[in-house]
């Protein structure tokens, strides 16, 4: 069906494109910066690895995309009727791109990703086995994430987001210093958990359309209080994490302070969501507070490397 028997503003094909793989959405890259200030520059490395998790990021969501539109939940979360949503955001909702023209966009961007993820490990300066483990993991994973095995409509959607967060920070890291670092990994997890923790406000949005096809989110699985309380679990653990690494002495002991203010975003975002109830608003600022976590731990690592 075209975009124009959708009554749907045209727009050009590359347009569509971009808005399949979510070139828009780059809060997942910030995660490069991160690696940039916590180990020796490798420029060369870090590109590679960089446009590779691009690359795989993009094909995860086309393919998101393509399973969300043969199981008809976008078209319930993406509704006429829906005016907090722009059809556009979904091109084979819109009837902008068929859904062979997504395929074909899809496994090619797999195809680069693993390209470009394969050069980064053979020219790294270190290729350590549990980074090669894990990149070859999560690369399947993100394929398979609403596509094949459909990983996300097996309940394993909040913790894949944050695995891959963390991977995208851990394994760059590795492959530049050749080791492991708890302190990293503390930063690893709580880059994760910025994407989770706009996702699961994405979920309560679509919860109608989750449960019409039985995609088991926390959000379609529980009542709208058990939701609340899960995403208040959420963001009063991201908090203690940062606490215990500083207590424990994983991280500089000023760490959870530094992070505060992005800890006081995060409260303001479950206010914003639970208490106002306006859960899109909620997920917009998730992304600012994300972004500001981002800044911090780089502003930590740099303090660090200052001593």
């Amino acid at each position: 069906m075209s975009a124009e028997m959708l009554n749907v503003p045209q727009e050009s094909r590359f347009r569509s494109y971009l808005r399949l793989g979510k070139f828009d959405v780059y809060d997942y890259y910030l995660g490069i910066l991160v690696v940039a200030s916590a180990a020796p520059t490798e420029p060369g490395t870090l590109l590679l690895f960089l446009l590779g998790a691009v690359a795989v990021i993009v094909a995860g969501v086309a393919f998101d995309d393509i399973t969300g539109f043969r199981d008809g939940s976008d078209l319930v979360n993406y509704g006429s009727d829906d005016r907090l949503r722009k059809k556009l955001r979904k091109p084979l909702v819109a009837g902008a791109l068929t859904e062979a023209e997504a395929l074909r966009f899809a496994w090619g961007a797999a195809g680069i990703g693993a390209l470009l993820w394969g050069a980064a490990i053979l020219t790294a300066p270190h290729s350590p086995m549990w980074t090669v483990v894990l990149l070859v993991v999560v690369f399947a994973a993100a394929l398979q994430y609403s596509y094949g095995l459909k990983l996300s409509y097996r309940g394993l959607q909040e913790a894949f987001l944050v695995v891959l967060g963390a991977t995208l920070v851990l394994a760059p890291y590795g492959l530049i210093t050749g080791q492991f670092s708890g302190f990293v990994l503390v930063q690893a997890v709580l880059f994760g958990m910025g994407p989770l923790m706009f996702g699961v406000y994405s979920n309560t949005n679509d919860v109608d359309g989750d449960r019409a096809v039985a995609r088991p989110t926390v959000a379609a699985l529980t009542s709208r209080r058990g939701n609340a309380r899960f995403i208040a679990a959420l963001s009063v653990g991201e908090f203690l994490l940062g606490a215990l690494a500083s207590v424990t002495g994983v991280a500089p002991w000023w760490f959870a302070l530094l992070l505060l203010p992005a800890t006081a975003l995060r409260a303001r975002q479950y206010h914003l969501g639970f208490a106002v109830g306006d859960i899109m608003r909620a997920r917009k600022l998730g992304f600012t507070a994300h972004r500001t976590c981002v800044a911090l731990l780089v502003l930590a690592n740099v303090l660090v490397a200052l001593g």
